[in-house]
């Protein structure tokens, strides 16, 4: 049996990727399944969102200009916020 203040609990769920239609298509399923998301089309404003309010989960594309999935991921490790998260 699921108890109140777990129903109440959304995960948060951070989703990155540069593709507009990725991340539509991402959002729309998660939020289907009550999710709470918050979608970013890179990994400079992945960080931030990262390190201004730590998600329970990052759904992160790998491959995306600038700053690639495998920078992002270091640097939330780097960061006293987001590295127990990961």
């Amino acid at each position: 049996m699921i108890k109140n203040s777990e129903k109440a609990h959304k995960s948060n769920i951070l989703v990155v990727d540069d593709s507009p239609v990725n991340l539509r298509l991402l959002v729309n399923i998660l939020k289907q399944k009550n999710y709470e998301v918050r979608p970013v089309p890179n990994g400079k404003l992945a960080l931030n969102a990262a390190q201004n309010f730590p998600p329970d989960l990052i759904l992160l594309d790998i491959m995306m200009p600038e700053m690639d999935g495998y920078e992002v991921c270091q640097q939330l490790k780097l960061d006293q916020r987001t590295k127990q998260k990961l």
